[in-house]
């Protein structure tokens, strides 16, 4: 019997056993390139980062982040569908943007130029403000919006990003209008917030906790399907009234063409990476909500994320 490539790396996932077999026939033996699309020291490069020091001590080679920020995740997703496909480049990549950019663009990548490894992180958007915000809660925000429509300025890490579509879908469903001031990373939205450079910044829950601990920020509401464990008092979209589920699942991909015994190692390495018990333990420290997919069951997910997407287009075109 023949087996697709996809069927093999299905395969080599389904056994501890089969798996290692795989995996065994292909170790690196030099440095491995992992390209992160969003700037240095926001959510997405902190989990990379994280991942990659796991990665190292399972693989035996050097893993190096290589931040490619700009153009709402463009930029590095393209740099990563044009590299050889022979796993020394892999890459962090992003919903909705790695489904939404080639939906709103001509964009120079498409999803079946990735091979997908594995989904780590699902991370729900969320509202901040200041702590000491006249904005008391997302209710005031609303208020706010309708008072001086097109005014409130909110930032996002770009068009087309998870922060941006939520909050459009917000505005239709309250009528109101705010002012969309995109980034390149959530880095750079926590900064000029911080700098009271702008009064609202969109972001995933994750990614202002410890400001939020600290005391300088606070969330007005949350994006999921349910509270976050550790956001536990700040309300859902949804219990406000407004059907948006909105957040960034973030996982792992390479140039699609790799060798399957290439693809199953890569993949048993980041199933190690979130089975250890000490990654798990830094997890919790810095608020990464896991949700672990492997290769099929990744795929599937960013099938529907992509259908979805394309059918809102239809309907509201969210360009710029």
């Amino acid at each position: 019997m023949t087996l697709s490539r996809r069927g093999l790396v299905a395969a080599a996932l389904a056994t501890p056993a089969l798996a290692h077999a795989q995996g065994a026939a292909w170790r690196p033996d030099r440095q491995i390139t992992m390209i992160v699309a969003y700037a240095a020291g926001g959510g997405t490069d902190t989990a990379a980062r994280t991942i990659a020091r796991f990665m190292e001590k399972d693989l035996g080679q050097p893993v190096v982040v290589l931040n490619r920020p700009g153009a709402g995740g463009e930029i590095g997703f393209s740099e990563l569908a044009r590299a050889r496909p022979d796993g020394y480049t892999i890459g962090f990549i992003n919903t909705p943007s790695i489904v939404t950019v080639p939906i709103e663009r001509q964009a120079r990548f498409k999803l079946d130029d990735f091979a997908l490894i594995a989904n780590i992180v699902d991370d729900p958007g969320g509202i901040w403000v200041l702590k000491d915000s006249p904005i008391p809660d997302f209710q005031g925000l609303l208020a706010a919006a309708r008072a001086r429509p097109g005014t409130i300025g909110y930032g996002t890490t770009g068009i087309g990003s998870d922060d941006h579509l939520a909050m459009l879908a917000i505005e239709r469903a309250t009528g109101t209008r705010f002012l969309h001031i995109p980034f390149a990373g959530s880095a750079q939205v926590k900064q000029n917030l911080l700098s009271r450079a702008i009064p609202v910044a969109v972001m995933n829950m994750a990614e202002g906790i410890a400001e939020w601990r600290q005391d300088v920020m606070r969330p007005l509401v949350q994006m999921g399907v349910t509270r976050w464990e550790p956001a536990a008092e700040v309300p859902t979209l949804k219990e406000q009234g407004i059907d948006v589920v909105e957040g960034s699942m973030r996982g792992m991909a390479a140039p699609a063409g790799m060798a399957p015994e290439v693809m199953a190692r890569l993949a048993l390495s980041v199933r190690r990476t979130v089975d250890d018990p000490d990654f798990q333990t830094l997890a919790t420290q810095q608020n990464l909500p896991l949700r672990f997919l492997g290769p099929e069951a990744y795929r599937a997910e960013l099938l529907g994320l992509r259908d979805r997407y394309q059918a809102l287009w239809a309907q509201h075109p969210w360009k710029e």
